[in-house]
Formats: C-alpha cells, structure tokens, sequence
C-alpha cells in the first residue's frame, strides 16, 4: 500500500462534482467515483438520472453505497499529506510577516539572511550559496536583508546608492559623483546618517514634550472643571437660598434657576470632554510619531533612514492649545432670574447684585487713554487716567485714530477675547458717555450711539437720566464699572456704590478688538467741567 500510494496524486481523489477529496466516496454503475453526497444532491436536482462524468442514463435510480476501497485510499492519503506537511513546516524556518522572505524560494518562503546589491536579490541560506562559492558572485554586494532592493539603485545609472548629495540633499551613486553632481558637496551615507539620527532624537524630544504640555492641558483643564463645579454649587446654593424665601410664589423660578446652572455646567464638563478627547487623540497620534521616530532612529539602515527622515521631520499636525481653556460663566445667571421678582426681592437682589460685582471685578485690567485718539478739545491727564473738555481746541495732527466730529476718546488697550472690567468715577457731572466701541467705528463723521455702529454704551442725560437705547431709571451713580464678556456677547454696567446692575447688552456678536470708551461731554459752561476718572477696582465691596 505504501509502494503504491507514492504513486498516487492529490487529483486522482478528487470529486469531479466538488472538486475536492472524496468524502464518503461511492461508485456508480458505470464506475465513475464521486463524494455520496455530492451524487445525491446531483440528482435531487434533476429528473433524470445521468452520469455527470460519461452521461449515462439510468432507467431507475442507482442505490449507492460508500466503496470501502477508495475510501481507505483517501482515508491514507490524507494521513500521509498531512505527515508530510507537518514534517517539511517543521525543517524549514518560514519568513515572519516582520522578516524579510527568500525572493527564490517556491514554497514556503524562508528568511532572507543577506540581500545582493547587484542581483536585486534577497536569498536564504540555501540559495546564498552560491554567492559564497562561485568565483565570479563572490564579488557580488551583499547587505543585511531588505525590501525593495530596486528601491537602492540608482535608476539612471543602475548602481548602488552610496553617496548622499548634500547640494541637492538626495542618495546618489558613484557615477552620479562625476557626472550630473560632480560640482555638488557629497558625504558617505554613513556620515549623513548620523547627522539625521542625530536630528530624530532631537525630533522625538520635541515630540515628547508637546505630549507633556498637553497631558498639563488635560490636566489644566480637568482642574477648571473643578472649579467650574464649585462656582455652580457656590451659585446653586445662592440661588436656593434666595427662592426657597419665596414659598409657593417663586417656586418655579427656582427650579429655572437650578436648571440653569445646571444645563451650563454640563455644557462645560462636555465642553470639556471634548477638548480632553481632543488632546488625547493628539497625543495617541503623537505617541505614535515617537514610535515611528523611535524605530526610525534605531534603524540601521542609512538609505531608510534618509528616505524616510523628512516625513517624520516634519512639524506633526497637532493644535495650538496654548489659550483653549474651559471658562465657564455664571454671571448675572441668578440676577436675572430674581430681577423678575423686582417689586418683591428688593433685599435679596442687593444681595447678590454685591456677589455679581465681586464675581465680574475679578477681570478688573488697567485701562488708559489713548491721545492719539482723543478729540482736540478734550484734555488728557499726564497718567492717561483722566480726561475733560477743555476751553481751547488743540492743534493736533489729524491722524486715522483720532476722533475729530464728537468730544471722545478710547482706550489704549483693546480687547478679542475673554472678559475684561473697568470702574470710571463720574461724579459732579452732568453729562457722559461710557462703554466700549468697536475698532471701525465712524471717527470723522455724525455717530449715533448703539450697537449696529459699534457702541455698547450708556450715557448721563440732564444729570439724573441715565441712556442705553432706552431710559433706564436709576438713581445717579458716582462711579460706574464696565464688564465685557467677548465670548459671551455681554456688556454690562454697574452702579458701583450701590452694587447694582444698571444695564446690560446681551446677544452681542463681537468680530473685532474692543476698545473702552469715554465720551465726557462738553462742559456746559462750568456746568460739566468735571473730568472722567478711570479708578482703581477697589473689590472689597
């Protein structure tokens, strides 16, 4: 039997209807060979009984039984197949998916132990033979084995690339050296190689420090979550505190008031999640830069390592995370809720109008004016803190900035983002204008004093009228505080000695700097000769 099955091939157990060995092989009366289930399944489909192989038909349908003989033959053959795979997988030393393959090889593709420059040719150690006996291959190139060996020559002269063209900064050949570059500067690839590598670990420290700042992100931001959290509880507990005093009355104001607090702290802990699963993409991908760096600059292969440098070189495409923060805003939220129980909440809302004045003077900044902007017949104080209309118009140069139609002047400092609050003192006067304006307002021309020309601003009107679009009635104020919120849309004025709110913007849409603003009037003979007074924020109110 084993005499005879050395003679035997795979394709003579093989079923005509499958295709593949026999199972349960069974023979018909015209002594073809097929699987029993295959012939079954063969005439289940047809009305007549045809042999698939000769087409002999039978009148009646054939009774079929599994013929001992063949399937015995199969049932070894299997065996002896499976024996002689097992042995010849175990002699051989097949190439990993990591390692470089055998090019010659037919079967199973073993590991390449060197790779031939002038073959183009990666061999095992059987096929490398002869590139270590014959005399003439004996002077071939060989290298540690890699890919792509076409990848190595020079494709014009269809040499070896072992220089590298410092002028052009590309691998060249030897023949190259003395013809297309011969006035280049070359180094060997080994020198340059060092260079590079050099370069990659200062490359990948780099690296690992954008991953540092951005964990110190994550964690800078994890940490305004906290605060934000605090402030929300701080303001809840407020709120509660206020409402609860209300019995049945403002029982659903309180419960719009939670939820607000509520709904804004979780848009900053989403807010949060977001730019934290941002930044840890950032440095998912990052770490696998440092890898690719990492191995690259491990590498001992020169060519690879050139070729491949400028891509990791470089800069990764991450964000600037320098000024994103989680800031959330709290700000005037219980305020307006109680303002609609006005008649009924006086003395809790002066409570918490001294809250909201603490909360918004923290963003205090030192503001002061700028002469190039100051109309010629305003009058500047040395220190920039004060200003008022004077008795004679200056001769001044009529610049782009300075504001010629009406007796105003900005501020030195402009403001694109975050939240900013200053105090002006207005006392003894009658009449004034203050706020912020936008950088393009109309310096030369008529004005009118509202958002859609880019004024956010309240004035003084016969003394005792406060203006901000519409009357607002208030009692006159001796200072008066601005708090802008560029991100939030607010600007917002308070009475500083009483701790109240005198009027806010909201909605606003801010596409430009912001400048403060100081209008202070003219003086009426005497009557308003009182200046405008940036002062410094006092937050012990």
């Amino acid at each position: 039997m084993s005499a005879a099955s050395c003679l035997l091939s795979e394709d003579q157990f093989l079923c005509s209807i499958c295709l593949d060995v026999f199972t349960d092989p069974v023979s018909t009366p015209c002594g073809h060979n097929f699987c029993k289930n295959c012939i079954n399944e063969h005439w289940n489909s047809d009305d007549q009984y045809l042999c698939p192989l000769c087409k002999e038909m039978f009148n009646t349908r054939p009774d079929m039984k599994v013929n001992t003989f063949i399937s015995e033959m199969v049932s070894r053959f299997r065996q002896e197949a499976q024996q002689k795979a097992s042995s010849s997988s175990s002699e051989q030393q097949a190439a990993k998916p990591e390692e470089v393959p055998c090019d010659v090889c037919t079967g199973t593709k073993l590991k390449a132990l060197k790779s031939c420059l002038v073959c183009l040719t990666s061999y095992c150690e059987t096929h490398l033979e002869p590139h270590l006996t014959a005399l003439g291959m004996r002077r071939h190139q060989l290298m540690d084995p890699v890919e792509n060996l076409e990848d190595r020559m020079c494709m014009k002269h269809d040499k070896p690339l072992e220089l590298f063209c410092k002028t052009d900064q590309t691998c060249v050949c030897m023949l190259c050296s003395v013809l297309g570059h011969k006035t280049h500067e070359f180094v060997p690839l080994k020198e340059e190689y060092e260079g590079k590598k050099a370069e990659l670990g200062k490359t990948e420290a780099e690296i690992q420090e954008m991953i540092q700042k951005r964990r110190l992100k994550i964690e800078e931001i994890k940490h305004s979550v906290d605060v934000s959290k605090e402030a929300a509880d701080r303001e809840k507990a407020e709120g509660v505190q206020v409402f609860t005093a209300l019995k049945e009355s403002v029982e659903r104001s309180l419960n719009e008031l939670i939820e607000t607090f509520e709904e804004k702290q979780r848009t900053t802990e989403k807010q949060a999640e977001d730019f934290i699963k941002e930044l840890e993409q950032e440095i998912s991908e990052l770490k696998k830069r440092s890898s690719e760096v990492e191995k690259l600059s491990h590498s001992e292969d020169h060519l690879h390592l050139l070729q491949n440098f400028p891509s990791l070189k470089a800069a990764p495409p991450t964000k600037d995370w320098t000024e994103v923060s989680v800031r959330p805003s709290y700000e005037e939220t219980v305020v307006k809720a109680v303002a609609q129980l006005e008649e009924t909440l006086s003395k809790q809302m002066k409570k918490l109008f001294e809250a909201e004045l603490k909360r918004v003077q923290q963003y205090a900044v030192d503001v002061t004016l700028d002469p190039d902007t100051a109309n010629p017949e305003l009058s500047l104080s040395d220190d920039g803190k004060q200003v008022n209309h004077g008795d004679v118009k200056k001769k001044l140069p009529d610049n782009p900035k300075r504001c010629t139609r009406y007796c105003i002047v900005l501020g030195n400092q402009s403001f694109s983002s975050g939240r900013f609050y200053f105090e002006v003192q207005v006392k003894e006067k009658t009449d004034w204008d203050l706020g912020v304006a936008r950088e393009s307002i109309n310096r030369k021309g008529d004005i009118t004093l509202s958002p859609q020309n880019g004024f956010w601003t309240i004035w003084l009107i016969n003394g005792n009228e406060y203006s901000a679009l519409y009357s607002v009635d208030i009692s006159r104020s001796q200072k008066v505080g601005v708090f802008v919120d560029y991100e939030e849309g607010l600007v917002s004025f308070y009475d500083v000695d009483a701790a109240a709110l005198i009027y806010s913007f909201t909605g606003c849409s801010f596409t430009e700097k912001l400048y403060p603003y100081f209008g202070p009037c003219p003086h009426d003979g005497g009557k308003n000769s009182a200046p405008l007074i940036i002062c410094p924020v006092n937050q012990t109110v």
